[in-house]
């Protein structure tokens, strides 16, 4: 896949821990139009959210994020990611444990794999452990189930989305001033 020029769309596959809360984080960059959760970085084909969280398929919980390349740039997304995750913690994030909210970074091309490590070299500048993301190339993306699409936005009220969402999302806001 060949980026795009300015102004056209583009996309990009991170892996942060949980889809919901990563999903929830890049809706609020300008620029972003359109966030799918889904699974990406394992081997098994028409992954479903019971199989990933099994941890029976390699894949990771991701967001394929499209944008507008003339709004924002990739590196600004790539800057944001350090950002919106612990990218030192090693085999999940925060309570969310295990191989399917690695810290991950599914590359479609040279130039994002460039992109890519080069913002993690820059971020690691500013950390005092190791960066654990892993930057590698996407082979396949699924789109999760209807069920986990946008789905802080839809369960503001639920349990994890109240207790662990919803205070980064109001930081996020914060810090992006906005209200």
């Amino acid at each position: 896949m060949t980026s795009p020029g300015p102004g056209a769309n583009d996309s990009l596959v991170l892996g942060g821990g949980c889809f919901w809360c990563t999903d929830a984080a890049y809706r609020l960059l300008p620029g972003v139009t359109r966030v799918t959760c889904g699974y990406a970085g394992g081997s098994a084909e028409n992954p479903t959210y019971e199989q990933v969280c099994g941890e029976r398929t390699g894949h990771a919980e991701v967001i394929r994020i499209e944008f507008d390349s003339s709004k924002v740039a990739l590196k600004r997304l790539l800057d944001y990611f350090w950002h919106v995750h612990d990218p030192t913690q090693v085999g999940g994030q925060g309570n969310d444990q295990g191989t399917q909210y690695r810290s991950v970074i599914l590359w479609a091309d040279e130039a994002q794999r460039d992109a890519a490590e080069q913002s993690r070299a820059e971020a690691q500048k500013g950390c005092r452990a190791a960066i654990a993301t892993e930057i590698a190339p996407l082979t396949r993306f699924w789109p999760a189930e209807e069920a986990h699409q946008d789905y802080f936005a839809k369960h503001p009220n639920q349990g994890y989305c109240a207790v662990i969402i919803q205070p980064k999302i109001a930081k996020l806001r914060r810090e992006l001033g906005k209200n």
